[in-house]
């Protein structure tokens, strides 16, 4: 573990009983998926340690500064969803968490998707836990849709200005709300399958995520390159992701160098995949459990 993550994931010692134990082994497997995100390069058009991609801005140390502020809001929604919350509840201790992010970043959005997505998904595995019940990526996604899906969809409101629901309703597109309410079929049907092949392949767990970020930029319609680019900036993404994928992606002698072109062209168009870039992070969250 790096000395960075060390400090962000604090000294977390389980204990026997759950709220204590579980909740805060859950809780850091979420620090450490979203580190291990934003500690990825190259990504295309998206913050790394190396580069601000297409972000004026953010950079690296604002993500720092904002896993540190969630380093209590991920094992207290595991022990709240061992409650059998309703998901207002959920929906309270979130926007809690995001006023703690905005204040430690200076209002700038870092994680509201995490908080959001893996927020979710630490409930169900909390619930799970708590009923003695089988704690794996599949059985967490299907515990949201079971538990919270109407709620979630229901909650979404029809006069909300941010970008997700401007794309939305603009191109049709289902967004994280949809997304959650299936039960992250992304992740599943794309993000761990194309993780999962590239780490049995390379044994390499970086390249692993590098391969499955591609992989979710080629198929999934994101919203945030949507807003950034329009229907055409998508498609050129998809575009060059497909192609890396079908040139041998990570499994090819120059991927790197070719990474490294598309995060330029990226940057270039100020496109940034953040929308997959959160699913990410979820499938390095779920493949940790």
């Amino acid at each position: 573990m790096s000395e960075v993550l060390a400090r962000v994931l604090g000294n977390v010692q389980p204990t026997p009983c759950f709220a204590d134990g579980s909740a805060a082994r859950i809780g850091s497997l979420a620090v450490r998926a979203l580190y291990r995100e934003v500690a990825l390069s190259p990504k295309p058009g998206l913050v790394s340690p190396a580069d601000s991609g297409s972000h004026g801005d953010m950079d690296f140390r604002t993500f720092l500064r904002s896993l540190q502020s969630l380093r209590g809001y991920f094992p207290e929604i595991t022990r709240l969803g061992a409650t059998a919350p309703d998901f207002e509840a959920l929906r309270r201790l979130g926007v809690a968490a995001e006023a703690k992010m905005l204040a430690a970043t200076g209002g700038i959005n870092t994680h509201r998707g995490a908080i959001f997505n893996i927020g979710l998904l630490c409930a169900a595995a909390g619930a799970l836990a708590a009923e003695g019940g089988h704690v794996s990526a599949e059985a967490v996604c299907a515990a949201v849709t079971q538990r919270w899906a109407d709620a979630i969809l229901g909650a979404a409101n029809p006069a909300a200005r941010s970008h997700g629901a401007e794309v939305t309703r603009l191109y049709g597109c289902g967004g994280a709300r949809q997304e959650a309410a299936d039960g992250f079929p992304a992740v599943l049907e794309i993000g761990l399958p194309a993780y999962r092949a590239a780490l049995d392949a390379t044994g390499e767990p970086e390249l692993a995520a590098i391969q499955c970020l591609f992989a979710l930029v080629a198929r999934l319609d994101d919203t945030n390159l949507l807003w950034r680019g329009g229907a055409e900036g998508l498609a050129f993404a998809q575009r060059l992701a497909c192609e890396f994928l079908s040139e041998g992606g990570v499994l090819a002698a120059d991927w790197e160098s070719r990474a490294r072109a598309i995060h330029t062209r990226f940057v270039a168009r100020r496109l940034s995949p953040g929308g997959s870039a959160d699913l990410l992070g979820v499938t390095l969250f779920l493949e940790g459990l």
